[in-house]
C-alpha cells in the first residue's frame, strides 16, 4: 500500500512543515547562501525497526523539488545503531528547513514499528496475531497503523466505520448483547464484522449465541481467557485486550486466542532516535 496516495497525508506533511518553518528559518537564512549545496545523511542513533522512510522524498519535495532523496534501506528493516538509512542531497537551505519534520516522522514511526516487532517476536511461536487499536495520535492514525504493519503487526479496524465493536454502552442502550448485535446487523453493511466486548464468561456465551464474528476478552485473567477459548470452540475469533504488556503477552498467546490487541503499540512507543548530519559540498 502506498500511503502517499492520500490527500490527507500530503496535507499532514504540509501542515507539519508550516508548523515548524512559519515565516522562515531565522538562523539558516542568515548563515547559508542560496547557492550552497550539500548532502544530509540520516543515521540511526540506536537499534530499531525503521519506518517512515517513504515520507522523506515528499517532505523534501515540498521545500525544494531539487533535493534528491535516496533510501538506503526499506521500511520494516531492523537496523543497527549507526546505520545510515537514507540521504538527501541538494540545496543546504532546503535540507535544513525540512530536517526536523523529516526526523520527527521517522523517529516516531520507527518507535512504533520497533515496539510492535518486540510484541510480535514474543508470540512468534503461536498462531495469534498482534493487533493495534484506535488509541492513536490524532491526525497520525494512517501513519501509525502503517508503522505497526512495518513492525510485523496487523491492523485492527481503522475507524468506527469499517467494523462494529459492541461495547458496554451499546449493550446497556439495547438491553442485551443479543439485541445490540441484532441492531448492528440491521444497520451495518453485510460485509462488516461485528465484534462484542465481553468482560466475563457469561457475556462470552451471550456473544456466541448472538452470532458475533469476534469476541473481545476485556481485561480477563489468564485462566478466564483459556476457559473462554474453550467455550468459543472456533465458533468465532477470540481477541484478548486490556493491559497487554511484553511481560504477559506470551502467557496470553498460550491460551489459544486468535488476536492480541494493545494500544501501547501506538500510544506508548518510545521513539527511535535519528539524526541528519549535513556535509557541505566543497566550493559551494
Amino acid at each position: 500500500m502506498d500511503i502517499l496516495v492520500s490527500p490527507q497525508i500530503e496535507r499532514l506533511i504540509r501542515d507539519s512543515l508550516d508548523e515548524d518553518i512559519g515565516a522562515g528559518d531565522l538562523a539558516t537564512m542568515a548563515t547559508i547562501s542560496a547557492e550552497s549545496q550539500g548532502t544530509g545523511l540520516f543515521r540511526a542513533k540506536k537499534e530499531g525497526v525503521v519506518a517512515g522512510l517513504v515520507l522523506l522524498e515528499r517532505i523534501f519535495y515540498f521545500i525544494d523539488p531539487k533535493v534528491n532523496v535516496s533510501l538506503l534501506t526499506k521500511d520494516g528493516t531492523q537496523v543497527a545503531q549507526g546505520t545510515v538509512v537514507a540521504e538527501a542531497a541538494g540545496p543546504v537551505r532546503a535540507l535544513l528547513l525540512a530536517e526536523r519534520t523529516a526526523l520527527n516522522f521517522l523517529q516516531r514511526l520507527s518507535g512504533t514499528a520497533t515496539l510492535t516487532r518486540q510484541y510480535v517476536e514474543a508470540v512468534k511461536d503461536f498462531a495469534c496475531k498482534v493487533l493495534d487499536t484506535r488509541k492513536t495520535t490524532p491526525g497520525l492514525r494512517t501513519l501509525e497503523k502503517y508503522a505497526v504493519r512495518m513492525g510485523g503487526g496487523t491492523n485492527h479496524r481503522i475507524g468506527l466505520y469499517d467494523a462494529a465493536l459492541v461495547k458496554d454502552n451499546h449493550i446497556e442502550a439495547t438491553g442485551s448483547i443479543a439485541e445490540a448485535v441484532k441492531a448492528v446487523r440491521l444497520h451495518a453493511p453485510f460485509m462488516a464484522k461485528v465484534e462484542v466486548e465481553a468482560g466475563n464468561l457469561t457475556q462470552v456465551q451471550e456473544a456466541i449465541d448472538a452470532g458475533a464474528d469476534v469476541i473481545m476478552l476485556d481485561n480477563m485473567s489468564i485462566v478466564q481467557m483459556a476457559e473462554a477459548v474453550r467455550l468459543v470452540n472456533k465458533r468465532a475469533w477470540v481477541e484478548a485486550s486490556g493491559g497487554i504488556t511484553l511481560n504477559t503477552i506470551r502467557q496470553i498467546a498460550e491460551t489459544g486466542v486468535d488476536f492480541i490487541s494493545s494500544g501501547a503499540l501506538t500510544h506508548s512507543a518510545p521513539v527511535v532516535d535519528f539524526n541528519m548530519k549535513i556535509t557541505m559540498n566543497v566550493g559551494k
